[in-house]
């Protein structure tokens, strides 16, 4: 009697589990950013995909941004993550960013997905280029962030250090706040353009985008080749009636280095196949394209994404 009471509780438990969370599918965390950026809103779109297509439970969570990721996937918090290719670089040479922590090889790449843009915006009427930063509160993100050293390199480029400034070390939300309020002069924003956080400040108050350009980028792009230059269109924030000329980097999706070669083909054939659907929910879906996806030559791609492109007759780097 005692054995069969037993055994029912057994079942009993065995049922309860089968029914709370044991479907067979293997599950994912998949790190994103702010939730006014980009990251955040494009990530629960593709966790949304992986799931249908790729048969795998995808969760999107709000992070602190590139750094946080990589180090999650290295820490075996998370499976997947967003990265701008150049703090990839940083993490993968233990360069900048990494500098104190040192490199960090558990991840590979998945593929580069959209133009990260540098974007530095204003409401000042007297800051018209990077050199009118000077004496000027500045958000450049924050401290040992992407953006932080996004911001770097321009002021850099431009004769301008951290003395010559007021610095402030704010998300995306934040600067939006601050500008809103007059706390700041002008922020340093990196994300796919539109940015919700520059969308809604422009919509709400007006802001202005400032040009990067001329011999100032071509400085920055010869210092720092993970630079690439690039126009944001007129008319991609509400009042912006010139295209902006600024650089931009990649936003690459990275995967654990240990994930399974088939999941880790399913969950690239999951966003590549699917290009014209993902576009329809969010706009950054049109930059989609293999040839993007696969340009990453000084880190390693996972095995499972090398085999995708490969039957698209793309070849990729594998070995560390």
């Amino acid at each position: 009697m005692k054995a069969r009471k037993v055994l029912t509780l057994l079942l009993i438990l065995c049922l309860a589990v089968s029914m709370t969370g044991c479907s067979g599918k293997e599950r994912m965390m998949f790190g994103t950013g702010g939730t006014a950026g980009t990251y955040y809103a494009y990530g629960g779109v593709l966790a949304q995909y992986m799931k249908n297509y790729a048969d795998v439970r995808v969760t999107a969570v709000s992070t602190g941004g590139s750094k946080v990721n990589i180090q999650s996937v290295q820490d075996g918090d998370f499976q997947l993550g967003f990265t701008q290719s150049d703090v990839m670089t940083y993490g993968w040479e233990g360069t900048r960013a990494f500098e104190n922590d040192g490199p960090t090889h558990d991840f590979r790449v998945l593929g580069c997905l959209y133009a990260e843009t540098v974007q530095l915006i204003t409401m000042d009427d007297d800051i018209n280029s990077v050199e009118d930063l000077k004496g000027k509160k500045v958000s450049i993100g924050e401290a040992g962030s992407g953006v932080y050293f996004n911001a770097l390199d321009v002021l850099n480029g431009a004769g301008i250090t951290l003395d010559d400034i007021n610095p402030q070390y704010q998300s995306f939300e934040a600067s939006k706040e601050s500008l809103k309020d007059g706390n700041i002069d002008a922020a340093f924003i990196v994300a796919g353009a539109p940015t919700t956080a520059i969308t809604e400040l422009a919509t709400t108050n007006g802001v202005r985008l400032v040009n990067i350009d001329g011999e100032l980028r071509d400085k920055i792009t010869a210092d720092c080749p993970y630079y690439a230059k690039f126009q944001i269109p007129a008319g991609t924030y509400p009042g912006q009636d010139e295209p902006v000329e600024t650089i931009t980097v990649e936003a690459t999706v990275i995967v654990s280095a240990n994930a399974d070669e088939d999941t880790v083909y399913n969950l690239t054939a999951a966003i590549f196949d699917h290009i014209d659907e993902i576009t329809k929910e969010n706009a950054k879906g049109a930059e989609l394209s293999l040839e993007n996806a696969s340009q990453i030559t000084n880190v390693p791609y996972h095995a499972g994404a090398a085999k995708y492109y490969a039957e698209h007759g793309i070849q990729v780097r594998t070995e560390e």
